[in-house]
């Protein structure tokens, strides 16, 4: 038990968190998102829009730091507004009301003054694009038919790739990937992610939505680049305002934004995917 305890320890040393917590958060929360989706996708976009509120509360407190005068509560009606859209209006709904939510949350700025507008508006929109108007394409991912399988391919490809960038970063990373960024992110972490990231998209490709296995390699290989430069940009966002993690929320992840981080990015990629797909193909 000793010898088990001293492996885990130099893991989770060399991962910079805690392992058995963090993968039993992420099995928790995947089959969370399996039971809403196979019984009612309305609760999948209350669980969405819970998360997606418990990652505007971080940036409004982080941001806030900064000085931006930011208030949670024009976040939380604007994300309200963008998912009701989103569910109603498909990728429409989504745009026009992000498009409308955005002038009128820099009027409401306004009424505070001048002083800092500049900074406070630039991190507005920014809050308003980064959560709610990417988030709203896992509600497009969600709504048709076969969205428990591409919601599910969705988790398997992103699932992939922080998984197995992380383990076979923690055993073989020696060559830091940003190092200026995110320096426990290795090349050797990145190759695994591709590698086992374009086997999920194979898989799940073929067996899950009924399409070509190249399709989902070409995809798996996008949604690495997407979920890395998620993880990069949320990583910079950290490190520009002195922070370890957005929040505490999740043992061995941090805060709601640090488990978001990659899927933000990767949601839309993975909705243009199938489109180009239904379309072209």
């Amino acid at each position: 038990m000793s010898d088990l305890h001293s492996i885990n320890e130099a893991i989770n040393r060399r991962a910079g968190r805690k392992l058995l917590p963090s993968i039993a958060v992420s099995l928790s929360l995947v089959v969370l998102v399996w039971a809403t989706l196979a019984f009612q996708r309305g609760i999948f976009a209350v669980l969405l829009y819970i998360a997606m509120g418990l990652g505007l509360r971080e940036m409004v407190r982080a941001f806030s730091q900064k000085d931006s005068q930011l208030s949670r509560i024009d976040f939380l009606v604007a994300g309200a507004a963008i998912f009701i859209s989103t569910w109603f209006g498909g990728i429409e709904g989504l745009a026009l009301s992000t498009a409308i939510s955005i002038p009128l949350l820099l009027t409401h700025l306004l009424m505070r003054g001048p002083d800092g507008f500049v900074h406070s508006a630039t991190s507005t929109v920014w809050i308003l694009i980064y959560l709610p108007f990417l988030s709203g394409f896992l509600i497009l991912l969600a709504k048709p038919e076969n969205g428990l399988y591409q919601v599910m391919t969705f988790v398997i490809l992103v699932g992939c790739n922080d998984t197995f960038g992380y383990l076979v970063g923690v055993l073989l990373g020696k060559h830091p990937l940003a190092p200026k960024i995110s320096p426990k992110k290795s090349i050797e972490g990145f190759v695994g992610s591709v590698i086992f990231t374009m086997i999920g998209g194979a898989l799940t490709f073929h067996y899950w939505l009924h399409l070509d296995w190249w399709i989902g390699v070409l995809v798996g290989l996008f949604i690495v680049f997407t979920a890395t430069s998620g993880d990069l940009v949320e990583s910079a966002m950290k490190r520009d305002l002195s922070l370890k993690d957005m929040g505490t929320l999740l043992p061995g992840h941090g805060g709601a934004l640090d488990r978001l981080d990659s899927v933000l990015f990767s949601a839309p990629a993975l909705w243009l995917a199938l489109e180009l797909v239904r379309n072209f193909l």
